[in-house]
């Protein structure tokens, strides 16, 4: 594969991250949805979404994968929002995000386990420089305690961080299964979470225009079309910097909800701004700023 193939992979898997940075947003205006049924409604429409359109295309046969991919993009998708969800109920939100959001450190660790893959000084300073950052923005400033939440509360973020690390990385290793595959991951998603809704949670549907309409957003974008680029990314371009960048969703998310009202512009919110972008810079300076071949065409 071209360094440009692989330029132009690891951007559309930046757009996942894109999307990601919307669901502060769009997960505000949903309402009082409880956790479970939102995940069950967002992963059934873009799921359905998604089979329809691979239908359309005639590509429907490449949902036929081994049941051992099946298992694999199942519990990766899942897995992450199901314990997510445990460790925000049994523990401080803060300290579950905070935990949890170690997932991209870990994609940038594990993707030295990769077949050609090579993991660098930069890679690791730009990451780190990215995990301080979404330390500050997830605790305002104001320290970590680890004190308001039980071990079981831990124990999933420290879970949900490596389902989903574990998931992109071992992405990569299952490259020969088509994107489209992912339509199927997403309708198992919201069969399992609807089972979990209806053993744990009260059913609340969306109020009003406004929170179905954030409802069908999250399912279009974050939810939904995010899984799908983010597994070109992961799987065909630079795993270290979709690693790295990743933690310019939370930075985004945060500048999003202040933009609509939702927060303020804060000294803790401008240093993780710098701090997030500087260690993506960092992180992805091979990809910025490596010279074309003679004969190479940019793009």
């Amino acid at each position: 594969m071209s360094d440009i193939s692989r330029v132009r992979a690891t951007m559309i898997g930046l757009s996942a991250v894109l999307m990601w940075a919307t669901l502060g947003l769009f997960g505000a205006g949903s309402g009082a949805v409880p956790p479970f049924l939102l995940n069950a409604m967002c992963f059934g429409i873009s799921g359905l979404l998604a089979l329809s359109l691979v239908t359309a295309m005639g590509k429907l046969d490449r949902l036929k994968q081994p049941p051992r991919v099946w298992a694999f993009g199942t519990l990766g998708l899942f897995g992450f929002h199901f314990f997510y969800f445990t460790a925000i109920r049994n523990a401080s939100p803060v300290d579950a995000n905070l935990i949890n959001y170690t997932w991209p450190l870990l994609i940038v660790v594990f993707s030295a386990f990769l077949p050609g893959e090579h993991l660098r000084v930069h890679h690791v300073i730009g990451t780190v420089l990215g995990l301080i950052g979404a330390a500050l923005l997830i605790t305002g400033g104001d320290g970590i305690s680890f004190s308001g939440g039980s071990a079981i509360g831990y124990g999933a973020a420290v879970l949900s961080s490596l389902f989903w690390s574990s998931y992109s990385v071992l992405s990569r290793r299952l490259g020969q299964v088509p994107t489209e595959a992912v339509a199927g991951f997403c309708l198992m998603t919201s069969l399992l979470s609807v089972v979990c809704h209806l053993i744990w949670e009260e059913t609340v549907w969306p109020q009003d225009m406004l929170e179905w309409g954030s409802v069908i957003a999250l399912a279009l974008f974050p939810v939904g079309l995010a899984f799908f680029t983010w597994d070109i990314g992961v799987k065909r371009g630079d795993i270290q910097v979709l690693g790295a960048a990743a933690y310019s969703a939370p930075l985004l998310s945060t500048l999003l909800l202040i933009a609509f009202g939702f927060g303020a512009l804060t000294l803790p919110v401008i240093i993780a701004c710098v701090a997030i972008t500087v260690g993506a810079v960092i992180a992805a300076k091979d990809m910025l700023f490596q010279k074309s071949a003679p004969g190479t065409a940019a793009e």
